[in-house]
């Protein structure tokens, strides 16, 4: 049965249908409420010539479908199909990471405080998610100084002979080790930690007020002076004020975009209480031909639909929001057909793109504001209120103060597009922003440094470490390795060991540690740096690694959640460049160890020549080839005149027979 029959086939119950292609490979998926009537339309747009559907029609040689009992159920699995195949002419969202929990394990015996993106029903408590995405390390960090609580993973549930170097530097209680302090207080802790991140911030004042005047009675002056650090913070907490907008009564989401020549920047603000609190970009180079299909046989709906601001109105509307937070951005593009302004649907993109952002979310905002209208809004809308627990009003703003919020968010995705695809170079201060928020750095990077390791079969293992500092390479910070511990090839291993001596000299010198350690490499390199920094009480340095071929980066203790960056992407750029100079030195100085060995090979050849003659050779004539080409006489000057003629011998007699 060909396709055209297969279609002609198909049963009337909503489901889910996947084009394929000769290869079997999935190129598009789709949803309807009958299925029968939507695919049927695609027949009628290729007979009319239609650009975009036909396309689709030329590759597509095979038709599946799976039926389910209403369209909630199909949004939904339409979703997590496109999520699991990619088919080439849906909209993708490539990077499609959620916001980070803090989670605080109330079920462990001495709870600890972490940063997942993943919640599980597992006792603990989660508090999120937080925009931008590194607020929720600043967070956790400032728990670790203020309240004392641990996030490292060391086994609590059994005490320990001693402390590890985060009581030391009292960024922890010391729950580890018995007597260091009690249930009692280390409970107390925990309380002021939740009332902190639930955001009970009077009742933690009042309680940390109490607790330090008793305390100062009681002339306990230096629990009294961690109290009154304690409520210092909350104090500036409060006075922290993030940009003001409109007083919505609701979280809100607000979308605006700008298309031009074929790409598109998308912004999205994250509201909060009424106010700005992080905006995320996402980018296409080349949109999909995305078929014109019509919603069973209704010819005046479908995804036809273009934006009901129009984009000129973004020309004449000059200026973006000021004072903005650091921008979270997302790259999207992928490589597609090209598409023009007469093809490109606003509705379509913001339908895929809400459900991809969406649908599975733990969290989704009462109010999602988008610039233009498609077809299974109200459908998507249902379908996210039946999964959160709320109502979720999808709303396409005509008039007031939430269309003005449309209106600003399009404002700054053409500021974006500008940025992305005209701006050719970043400033330096946008670069480390754009980096501090892809992988999620507590503060802007000022030194970050790589490490490679070369060899070949494992002879010769050496590693380098070079050093990206203030927007360039600081060549005079560079470290050479000579691996001393491995044999043979192990990889993992020869990092371990760099690393480790590296930051035990950091440690012993008490030298500040750099705001990024980059390896090259993958999952094991990384793990292996890790145990390195962790065994030296390193336990919150950020690190990551970038792996070779596929260029994707790895942040530790995200590990299942890689980083895929554009590979047009200034910040890919910049991990690239300081990866290619660790590889290049690397490479470098393994040349010449093994040259040296090479070297010293030849001169140890020589009967009567041992160690310490060739260092006498080498340091008097400099190198091997001067040795080479000196007299006997010469020689003679050095070692005895017998071995002197020897040696002489030896070369001369190697050049006559080559």
């Amino acid at each position: 049965m060909d396709l055209y029959e297969k279609i002609r086939t198909l049963p009337t119950q909503p489901g889910v249908y996947l084009y394929k292609n000769p290869e079997g490979e999935v190129i598009y998926v789709g949803k309807a409420n009958n299925l029968r009537s939507r695919v049927r339309c695609y027949l009628l747009e290729a007979s009319q010539a239609n650009a975009k559907t036909g396309s689709l029609m030329r590759e597509a040689v095979d038709i599946e479908y799976i039926l389910v009992d209403n369209e909630h159920e199909a949004l939904a699995l339409e979703n997590n199909l496109i999520k699991q195949r990619k088919p080439r002419f849906n909209i993708l969202l490539r990077d499609d990471k959620t916001y980070p929990y803090v989670k605080l394990t109330l079920a462990d015996r001495f709870p600890k405080v972490f940063v997942t993106r993943r919640l599980r029903k597992d006792g603990s408590s989660y508090y999120g998610p937080y925009f931008p995405g590194n607020l929720a390390y600043r967070v956790v960090e400032l728990i670790h100084r203020s309240f004392l609580l641990p996030s490292c993973k060391v086994d609590l549930s059994r005490y320990h002979p001693r402390a590890c170097l985060q009581y030391y530097i009292h960024r922890c209680l010391g729950p580890c080790v018995e007597g260091l302090t009690t249930h009692e207080a280390y409970k107390e802790a925990v309380r002021d930690a939740q009332l902190f991140l639930e955001g009970r911030h009077a009742e933690l004042e009042r309680t940390l007020t109490t607790r330090m005047m008793a305390a100062a009675q009681a002339e306990q002056f230096e629990a009294a002076a961690r109290l009154r650090d304690q409520l210092s913070t909350v104090h500036q907490l409060q006075e922290k004020q993030r940009i003001a907008t409109v007083e919505l009564d609701d979280d809100a989401d607000v979308f605006g975009y700008h298309f031009e020549d074929g790409a598109l920047a998308v912004n999205l603000f994250h509201m909060r209480n009424g106010k700005i609190v992080d905006r995320r970009e996402f980018f296409w180079e080349d949109l999909p031909s995305l078929p014109d299909a019509v919603e069973d046989g209704d010819q005046g709906s479908g995804i036809r639909h273009q934006a009901e601001t129009p984009e000129q109105d973004f020309e004449d509307t000059p200026g973006i929001l000021s004072e903005s937070p650091r921008r979270r951005v997302e790259r999207s593009a992928v490589a597609f057909p090209e598409q023009n302004a007469n093809t490109f649907s606003a509705g379509a993109v913001f339908s895929a793109l809400l459900k991809q952002l969406y649908i599975d979310q733990h969290y989704v905002p009462r109010t999602i504001l988008v610039p233009v209208d498609f077809d299974d809004r109200e459908t998507l809308a249902a379908l996210l209120s039946e999964r959160i627990g709320h109502k979720i009003d999808i709303a396409v703003p005509q008039r007031g103060d939430k269309k003005s919020l449309v209106d600003l968010a399009g404002q700054n995705a053409k500021q974006s597009y500008t940025q992305r695809f005209r701006v050719l170079e970043p400033s330096r201060k946008a670069i480390q922003e754009a980096l501090a928020d892809a992988l999620m750095l507590p503060e802007l990077p000022r030194r970050i440094e790589c490490f490679d390791i070369s060899h070949i079969q494992g002879a010769e293992t050496v590693a380098s470490m070079v050093v990206w500092e203030d927007g360039k390479m600081n060549k005079s910070a560079y470290r050479k390795f000579k691996v001393k511990t491995v044999t043979g090839v192990d990889d993992f291993a020869a990092m371990r060991e760099v690393v480790e001596r590296r930051y035990r000299r950091v440690k012993d010198e008490d030298q500040p540690m750099p705001s990024l350690v980059l390896v090259d490499g993958g999952l094991g390199q990384l793990h292996a740096a890790a145990e390195a920094l962790e065994s030296l009480g390193f336990t919150s340095q950020p690190l990551a690694s970038i792996a070779k071929k596929e260029e994707i980066i790895y942040l530790y203790g995200s590990e299942n959640e890689p980083i895929v960056l554009d590979r047009r992407s200034p910040v890919l750029h910049l991990v690239q460049l300081i990866r290619d100079e660790s590889h290049r030195f690397a490479i470098g100085y393994h040349r010449q160890r093994r040259a040296m060995r090479d070297r010293d090979s030849e001169l140890l050849n020589i009967p009567g020549v041992g160690p310490q003659t060739r260092q006498r050779l080498l340091t008097h004539f400099g190198s091997l080839r001067d040795v080479q080409q000196a007299t006997a006489e010469s020689l003679a000057a050095v070692v005895s005149r017998k071995t002197a003629e020897t040696i002489w011998q030896h070369f001369h007699q190697a050049q006559t027979a080559g």
